[in-house]
């Protein structure tokens, strides 16, 4: 593909060839009776003109047969057809009916034809439009007759042919173009369906299918389309239901673990050192597991929420409670007191993906240095940046994932099962905003929860 040039769309491709296949069979059909035609016409013209000529040349042959006439007083009375001239040599002298022609406009080659004794025909050209020169050699009066008839009416009726057959070309080329309009849509429009109904289960509706159709040749794409989704929404409800039940029947055991890991806590001191660092070491991997078993039941009920939004909230007012009932300075937060920063969220969900955000700088950056809530244009946009190592650009997608960890919490340094980005990403995601990662000002890494503005 040369520079400069973008490629056509599936739409416009047909179109133009509807258009170009209609325009070179116009074209061809009118070349080929144009010249089918011309042709013609100027055949039966060149073989009027030679009958009516060969009618006059006798008639002047005849009057020449009286004794003592002259050329030019016979061809002063002679009227010849079809408004034609006639130019008549005899010996080296040259006469014409009129003083508008005269040997110049008879071809030399016809000329020598015509002194051989045979007749002839030639087309020519003057200022006064093309012409059909009729020769014929007299002989009893050994003349030679040379009749020039105007084709100046047949130029004209050509010209006229050439007009009507040009603009029915073009006709023809704009009803193409229409046929191909009408027709890229017809074979578009399937196309369009399945965009637009993969859009939207993309976007969460795994109600959409796509409608029923007589056509045969869709039939089975149809069919196939509808049978994958369905298997998709079967598979996506089994595995939500699969944690949910799982995160459930988890609870139960955790708690009682829970509870005897509390009534060992409060006889600690009756423990060896050895006994003591195995109850710390199972509290913490058992407070891990809880953390791990709440995010699974965040994601089953994210995968499980309704699509009604509820009442508007205050980001800033959110961000601002969650830095408080962590025990964080406020002072981190930088936002606009007089901006609406309103969003149609749920508050307790909202609270989850800024504490998962901030909690995510507490094990990889030593904790957030800044956290920044502004608005742009209808979007409200929460920024928390910390001066850690930052994240590699080819992972700054892939941290949102399930169950993805970063390079030291997979070795087991640090706390956390790699759902907390997964619940903040598929939070905004329900809400219609985006969740993402880029580098900080500060030097390490800035994770951003963006969500749309609630119009009032």
């Amino acid at each position: 593909m040369r520079w400069g040039l973008r490629p056509r769309g599936l739409r416009a491709r047909i179109v133009l060839g509807f258009a170009v296949g209609a325009l070179l069979v116009s074209a061809v059909l009118v070349v080929t009776t144009f010249v089918l035609a011309r042709n013609y016409l100027l055949d039966q013209r060149e073989r009027a003109a030679t009958r009516l000529a060969f009618v006059d040349a006798a008639q002047l042959a005849s009057r020449l047969s009286t004794a003592g006439v002259e050329v030019g007083d016979v061809l002063g009375d002679l009227v010849p057809s079809s408004g034609s001239d006639v130019v008549v040599r005899s010996g080296d002298a040259w006469y014409s009916s009129s003083l508008d022609v005269g040997a110049r406009d008879v071809p030399t080659a016809l000329q020598e034809l015509v002194a051989g004794g045979a007749a002839g025909t030639a087309r020519t050209d003057s200022p006064a439009g093309p012409r059909v020169v009729v020769g014929v050699h007299l002989a009893g009066p050994d003349v030679d007759f040379y009749e020039l008839s105007p084709l100046t009416e047949l130029e004209l009726s050509l010209r006229t042919l050439a007009g009507v057959l040009g603009l029915g070309a073009a006709t023809a080329t704009a009803a193409g173009a229409a046929f191909g309009v009408w027709a890229s849509r017809r074979a578009v429009q399937p196309l369009e369906q399945v965009a637009v109904a993969a859009t939207r289960i993309a976007g969460g509706e795994l109600t959409t299918r796509l409608p029923g159709t007589a056509d045969p040749d869709l039939l089975a794409i149809v069919g196939s389309f509808n049978s994958m989704v369905d298997a998709l929404a079967a598979r996506i409800d089994r595995d939500a239901r699969f944690v949910g039940d799982v995160s459930h029947e988890l609870r139960s055991p955790l708690t009682s673990l829970m509870t005897s890991v509390e009534v060992l806590g409060s006889r600690r001191e009756e423990l060896s050192p050895r006994g003591r660092r195995a109850l710390e070491l199972v509290e913490s991997e058992l407070d891990r597991f809880r953390r791990t078993l709440d995010d699974l039941l965040e994601l089953a009920r994210l995968d499980d929420a309704p699509d009604d939004a509820p009442d508007p909230v205050s980001v800033s007012a959110v961000v601002r409670e969650v830095l408080a009932r962590t025990g964080r300075p406020g002072g981190l937060l930088s936002a606009d007191p007089d901006a609406d920063t309103a969003v149609r969220a749920d508050k307790n969900r909202l609270e989850r993906a800024v504490r998962n955000l901030l909690d995510n700088a507490d094990r990889h950056a030593g904790g957030p240095c800044a956290v920044e809530v502004l608005c742009r244009d209808a979007t409200v946009v929460v920024h928390v940046d910390d001066a850690g190592p930052g994240v590699p650009a080819a992972d700054r997608e892939r941290v949102f994932e399930r169950f993805v960890r970063g390079p030291r919490a997979a070795r087991g340094s640090l706390p956390g099962a790699g759902l907390g980005l997964a619940i903040v990403a598929e939070s905004a995601a329900q809400l219609g905003g985006a969740a993402w990662c880029s580098a900080s000002p500060q030097g390490g890494a800035r994770f951003s929860l963006a969500l749309p503005r609630e119009t009032r």
